[in-house]
């Protein structure tokens, strides 16, 4: 196996492919190369010798600056590269779009077609609370009906989804919880909703049903807690009776992969998260595209030092536009509550090799593809358009997840170097970058990319995730729903009262 990657030809730095000792020798286009020190694995071995303030290339593109000179074989990482970015810009449409090309044959899974017309790729029941109030009362509706399951066969599981809010915000803040916890009741994954109210809250049981809109009454059922005589509990669960009567029928089919909606996610990354985990579902991006379908990319903030690129995938002017606006209100937000723009890379991050946000973002947006930027989202709102999306939303986990499931993803595929256990509430499958990951971490990773580095040639991986992928849409679970770990996390900006 090789010491070292150089991932573009423009590079003038290599990735040490696992932990490199000083002396080892690295061969490029150019000569040999020998690290000085002990390069760790996914960190950054110098080609030439640079001068301070000289840019550190990677992925082909600038990554940031020397702060001091770094002798050829030298290590580079955070401790003297710094980033090149700095506050708004302005930017200019300079489109360059590559049409993806519309697959020769058709894919399947098997999912539950809804009576709208949407496809969910679970059965379950959810108990979504419209305060922090009343979760222990959608907790305890949900450990009630858990012991009748086996009544309802067509039913996969009962959830309920505690949160912090619904009251005591004011402003985007309200909104937004309203939006997420509606988007939710729509979701397809659902085969019906029990809402939960108290009655006093901000979060009024009657202006929430006329956000939620039109719904299936037989299977979205409502109630209000403080005027309920007697337990709420136990009327709750009642509730819930009639609403997975309704789902008796329900049965897998077999549905083309144009309906799938799949959220783009990446969290703890590391050096290889650019060469291995994102390439892969970049690729599979570009695959559900060619299928009819659709993908969703978020986390703003790691946008920030690729966003060029994006934008230069936008579809149109218009397109463009917004997407300039996602970019730049989210450094808006940022300056507003005076925190620098671009000291993104966490302690994780940076222990894994990743030294600045331009480096951060430059592999991160490779889960993204190469197809065209169709449709820019505001946090909250739903998918209307097929294809590339982006999505506002932060780089935090949770929250990130949340919205992308929200926004009408049934799936959302995570790519990890460092591993995590959390899922949100729709399927979130754990992809790690590295090997070591994936056999450390087996409860918690559901797919190996580090294979590719591993030698496994990148078509035969590619396939096998796109299998294991469908395989997820119709019905096997991913390591955080054997765990039991499904969670909301809503994007909190402004003041509680």
């Amino acid at each position: 196996m090789a010491e070292f990657i150089k991932i573009n030809v423009a590079d003038n730095v290599a990735v040490a492919i696992h932990d490199v000792e000083d002396g080892t020798c690295f061969r490029t286009e150019d000569g040999e190369v020998t690290a000085r020190v002990r390069i760790p694995a996914g960190h950054k071995m110098a080609l030439k010798d640079m001068a301070e303030g000289e840019h550190v290339v990677k992925y082909g593109f600038p990554i940031g600056h020397l702060l001091s000179p770094v002798a050829e074989g030298g290590l580079v990482d955070h401790t003297n590269l710094k980033t090149n970015l700095d506050g708004l810009l302005e930017y200019t449409y300079e489109p360059e779009l590559t049409e993806i090309s519309p697959a020769t044959s058709t894919a399947f899974f098997k999912g539950y077609r809804r009576a709208d017309g949407s496809a969910g790729v679970r059965n379950e029941l959810w108990i979504i609370p419209t305060v922090g109030c009343v979760n222990g009362v959608a907790q305890g509706i949900q450990k009630l009906f858990e012991k009748e399951l086996a009544d309802y066969p067509s039913i996969e599981k009962v959830i309920a989804f505690p949160h912090n809010y619904g009251c005591s915000q004011l402003g985007d803040d309200h909104e937004n919880t309203r939006r997420i916890l509606a988007d939710m009741v729509h979701h397809p994954n659902a085969a019906g909703v029990l809402v939960v109210a108290l009655g006093c809250e901000n979060n009024q049981l009657s202006t929430f049903r006329e956000l939620v809109g039109e719904i299936d009454e037989s299977r979205v059922k409502f109630m209000e807690s403080q005027k309920i005589k007697g337990d709420e509990v136990e009327y709750g669960l009642g509730l819930l009776r009639e609403i997975a009567k309704a789902a008796k029928d329900d049965r897998r089919e077999d549905i083309p992969a144009s309906e799938l909606r799949v959220g783009l996610k990446c969290g703890g990354s590391d050096g290889f998260s650019g060469i291995t985990a994102n390439p892969l579902l970049g690729r599979f991006s570009d695959w559900i595209v060619s299928q009819g379908g659709t993908t969703v990319l978020t986390e703003v903030p790691e946008m920030f030092g690729a966003e060029t690129i994006l934008m230069s995938r936008c579809q149109d002017e218009a397109t463009f536009d917004r997407t300039v606006h996602l970019i730049n209100d989210f450094k808006a937000y940022f300056m507003k509550n005076d925190q620098p723009v671009y000291e993104n890379p966490s302690p994780g991050n940076k222990a894994g090799g990743i030294s600045t946000l331009e480096e951060k973002s430059l592999g991160c947006t490779q889960k993204s593809g190469t197809s065209v930027v169709r449709d820019v989202l505001l946090y909250g709102e739903r998918l209307k358009t097929k294809g590339l999306n982006l999505l506002s939303a932060p780089g935090n986990d949770l929250v990130a997840s949340t919205a992308l499931a929200a926004s009408g993803c049934q799936i959302v595929l995570f790519t990890t170097g460092r591993g995590t256990p959390f899922g949100t509430f729709v399927p979130t499958a754990k992809i790690s970058t590295n090997s070591t990951l994936a056999a450390n971490k087996p409860l918690w990773i559901d797919f190996n990319a580090g294979a590719i580095i591993d030698g496994s040639p990148v078509e035969e991986v590619d396939k096998a995730f796109i299998d294991f992928v469908l395989g997820v849409a119709s019905g096997e679970h991913v390591c955080n729903e054997k765990s039991g770990y499904s969670e909301i996390a809503i994007f909190k900006s402004g003041v509680t009262l």
